[in-house]
């Protein structure tokens, strides 16, 4: 057998990596390597193998194991199906629109969200995960988003049973449609009951002698579809909407899974977001600072008329009750903050320069003459 790679260097990540950052590394890999990304003949090899390193180094028991025992021992120590046993993939593959049990599918030919002791006829569909932008003024007045999930269905032609139209599948002789065997060891007092996948019918608890052409028996096929999303009103950065039953198929009659969606919000090239306050940079001039002054200044719903009250200063932060965003849920609204910055002017008329150092006069401060020198700017 062949030795493997170094996973640390699989994954290039040097071996004092904190967990963030295999997670990070493991992240770009996988993204790279997916095979329902990359359709290469090497990809999905190289997929497994990143996995597999990813699954041993984010655990802190194999972690210390791998790093003591070396890669030939620890292979004999752990199983594959142990070395993946526990892993948070979950989480990763929630953003490229991927379930945890293609992982599995992947890695141990079929199998999908089977775990020991469950009831594989009953397994929940794997959650999903996808990534929505959406702008501002989507933020402030709610929207609705159509997008594309790809993921496993119940095959419309067989409904799920994976037998050919006319036929239905029969009750497996060997677990009699449990989908599990027992398995007793030992004799008298000491036996120990074990509890696994029936190898005749893979845990369907049926036999299929007549597969089903549109999905080949599995009851399940892969299609992408169009689901409307609804984006209330007010929602954060990063708030994820939780659509219930529109994840995967599960096999046999389990319910289906989630599909998660994250919402992330484009930046505002006017307004600049603190909850529900939206922030927005006044420039006045020198005169409306001192003076005071009326001016125009846009909102999400169009532009309303500020007072600057006399004497504001450079960097004061005044605040338009109830002009800034929707809070989540219906609570009111946030705040319009108007951020005051002097604007300086860098060219002023003959006159306007003779004005600005009568007023310096008035008020005891030093300026530079009026007079221009040899170079102009």
């Amino acid at each position: 057998m062949a030795s493997k790679r170094d996973y640390y260097e699989v994954l290039g990540v040097s071996k004092d990596a904190n967990k963030d950052l295999i997670k990070d590394a493991y992240r770009k890999l996988a993204m790279q390597y997916h095979p329902d990304r990359n359709k290469s003949a090497e990809a999905e090899e190289k997929f497994k193998e990143i996995s597999e390193a990813y699954a041993v180094l984010s655990d802190d028991e194999k972690r210390r194991q791998y790093d003591t025992l070396g890669s030939a021992d620890f292979s004999q120590q752990y199983s594959q199906e142990d070395i993946f046993r526990g892993a948070d993939f979950d989480s990763i593959f929630r953003d490229f629109g991927f379930g945890v049990g293609d992982i599995f599918e992947t890695f141990f030919g079929g199998g999908r969200g089977y775990r020991q002791g469950a009831d594989p006829r009953m397994v929940q569909g794997n959650n999903l995960g996808y990534s929505l932008e959406i702008s501002l003024d989507e933020v402030f007045r709610g929207t609705e988003k159509e997008i594309e999930v790809p993921r496993i269905e119940r095959c419309d032609t067989c409904h799920g049973s994976g037998a050919a139209p006319g036929t239905s599948p029969t009750t497996c002789p060997r677990c009699g449609g449990s989908g599990q065997v027992r398995v007793v060891q030992g004799s008298g007092f000491f036996r120990v009951v074990q509890v696994g996948l029936c190898s005749e019918c893979k845990g369907r608890g049926t036999i299929i002698e007549s597969p089903c052409k549109e999905c080949r028996g599995t009851g399940v096929v892969r299609r992408t579809r169009k689901i409307t999303v609804k984006v209330p009103a007010g929602i954060e950065d990063g708030y994820q909407l939780r659509l219930r039953g529109e994840g995967e198929a599960a096999p046999n009659a389990g319910q289906s899974g989630d599909l998660f969606v994250e919402v992330h919000v484009t930046p505002n090239s006017i307004f600049e977001r603190d909850g529900a306050n939206i922030i927005y940079t006044l420039e006045i001039g020198y005169p409306q600072a001192v003076l005071g002054a009326e001016v125009l200044v846009p909102t999400l719903e169009g532009e309303i008329s500020v007072t600057v009250p006399p004497g504001t200063q450079p960097g004061q932060v005044l605040r338009v009750k109830g002009k800034g965003l929707p809070r989540l849920g219906g609570l009111g609204r946030g705040n319009l903050l108007l951020n005051v910055r002097l604007s300086v002017p860098s060219k002023l008329t003959f006159k306007q320069r003779t004005l600005m150092e009568e007023l310096a006069k008035e008020f005891g401060q030093s300026v530079k003459s009026g007079k221009q020198g040899f170079f102009r700017f």
